[in-house]
């Protein structure tokens, strides 16, 4: 790494794995780098070294960043929606064709299954871009007539937009809260995670091959504390929309309060995965077993396993069969199952939970250690001797789970409404009018009875307690994008 801030630097490209990337920031429509860079590595092999060094984005280009956002808005904003939408499907259909590209870097850049990303995540990323425009085009004004006067409610695009996105499922995420935004016709500055950048300038030079007029789409590469931050404190944004830990979005809130910007926010889950005894018992224990997939680093991961005392040992023993059978691996390699975590770090900080967690006197079932030689941490399950337990009440985000019985209905309530957190929940019984009453009683943003992980791109999603602020999804994300105006006209017939 250099010294000094943003400059006319030249942008290099990197190879990774043969796939060319682009490594500096997307402002205006122009490549632009920075004096200083970061690197980032594979978790599949760390000690190779750098995979590319990316461009250190600082107070200058958040400044130009956000500069070509507001001339960009001018000409996104006043486009007809047909035009937009037709971008936004242009955009659809060149992330389809660049598909493995994205697998591959993806897979090298933050360890997610290759195989997973081709076959599901990448398509999701077209998805949403087709859905946002589709649903914009579909949109239609409210019009009434009320009080000798014509009404009519009309949605406006915002304004300039930052678009911060986490570093597990990267491609993925942006595209979901890029979308809505563009659909809108909210010009956006995307600022993606210093631990997995790559797919982001994917991303990035996509856009300009659909067609966005340049500053419609900015994409910022930098550390979170120092572009990052300058990008949420300029009063020139309309909206800002995150996703991340509390702790961040706590900070991101009270600069976007200072300048009265709406702040949407999704954040960390605890998720219970409650079993009752009437359930399909093999089932419910396969999928509890799966949300070790990407070793935990799933936000809407089921972590609290909450069973019902009488079908406890039924339960562990095909628990125990189904984590055995997870393959931990190369996520290159199709036979894989487990990824391995993304960050040195981010592993020692996993080990730190257990590690206490065994301090105090809680038992370990299965797991425990991270796995010598990788990045992967061992498949953990723990049985807390207190609900008030650190693992019990705090979001670890890797392969670690806990394992609590409950008595009654009651009590599985009262446990999965246990925590700060609210964004998602399981349950597994095969009563129609339980799964009614638990899932109305359990308070979440999401519920899922007998299954996992799919979703209507149209029903709200986002999180209770600490797990978020706002709604995305549907016609949620663009209200949120748009500023509402009612035009009232006095009919003439009664001037």
């Amino acid at each position: 790494m250099t010294d000094g801030g943003s400059a006319d630097v030249a942008i290099e490209r990197a190879d990774v794995g043969g796939v060319s990337i682009a490594t500096g920031h997307l402002i205006g429509g122009e490549w632009v780098g920075s004096a200083r860079t970061f690197e980032t590595r594979s978790p599949l092999d760390w000690d190779a070294g750098a995979l590319a060094h990316i461009a250190r984005g600082d107070q200058q280009t958040a400044d130009a960043a956000v500069a070509a956002a507001v001339d960009g808005f001018a000409i996104w904003g006043a486009m007809s929606v047909a035009d937009r939408a037709a971008a936004l499907y242009r955009l659809a259909d060149l992330i389809e064709e660049r598909t493995d590209d994205i697998a591959l870097a993806e897979s090298l850049d933050m360890g997610f299954l290759e195989n997973s990303m081709r076959q599901r995540l990448v398509g999701r990323g077209a998805l949403n871009f087709r859905t946002y425009a589709d649903l914009v085009v579909a949109h239609e004004e409210r019009i009434w007539d009320a009080k000798s006067m014509y009404n009519a409610v009309q949605r406006m695009p915002a304004g300039p937009t930052v678009v911060i996105t986490p570093w597990n499922a990267p491609f993925m995420l942006s595209t979901w809260k890029l979308a809505p935004a563009l659909a809108a016709g909210n010009s956006v500055i995307h600022k993606p995670a210093e631990w997995s950048p790559l797919t982001a300038s994917i991303l990035a030079e996509l856009t300009v091959e659909a067609g966005f007029p340049p500053g419609v789409y900015n994409m910022v590469q930098g550390i979170g504390e120092e572009v990052g931050a300058a990008l949420v404190a300029d009063n020139r944004l309309r909206r800002i929309t995150f996703t991340g830990s509390p702790e961040t979005a706590r900070h991101i809130g009270k600069a976007a309060a200072a300048n009265i910007i709406p702040f949407t926010a999704e954040l960390g889950g605890k998720g219970p995965l409650v079993v009752f005894a009437d359930a399909d018992l093999d089932a419910a224990a396969k999928k509890a077993a799966w949300q070790f997939d990407d070793s935990g680093q799933v936000c809407l991961a089921g972590t609290r396993l909450l069973v019902d005392e009488s079908i406890r040992d039924q339960f562990l023993e095909r628990f125990h069969h189904h984590a055995d059978e997870l393959v931990l691996g190369d996520s290159r390699n199709p036979d894989t199952d487990i990824a391995p975590c993304v960050h040195p770090h981010h592993r020692d900080r996993i080990d730190g939970f257990v590690q206490r967690a065994k301090a105090a006197g809680h038992t370990i079932l299965r797991g425990g250690h991270p796995v010598e030689g990788s990045l992967h941490y061992e498949p953990t399950l723990i049985e807390p001797t207190s609900n008030d337990a650190e693992v019990v009440q705090s979001e670890i985000f890797g392969p670690v789970l806990t394992f609590q019985t409950f008595a009654d209905e009651a009590e599985a309530i009262e446990l999965a409404n246990s925590t700060a957190y609210g964004l998602s929940a399981i349950v597994y019984t095969t009563s129609r009018e339980r799964a009614e009453r638990v899932g109305r009683a359990i308070r979440a943003g999401l519920v899922w009875v007998n299954t996992f992980l799919v979703r209507d791109l149209t029903a709200p999603f986002g999180g209770c307690g600490i797990s978020g602020i706002g709604r995305e999804g549907g016609d949620h994300a663009l209200e949120f994008h748009s500023d509402l105006k009612t035009l009232m006209i006095l009919d003439d017939s009664t001037s």
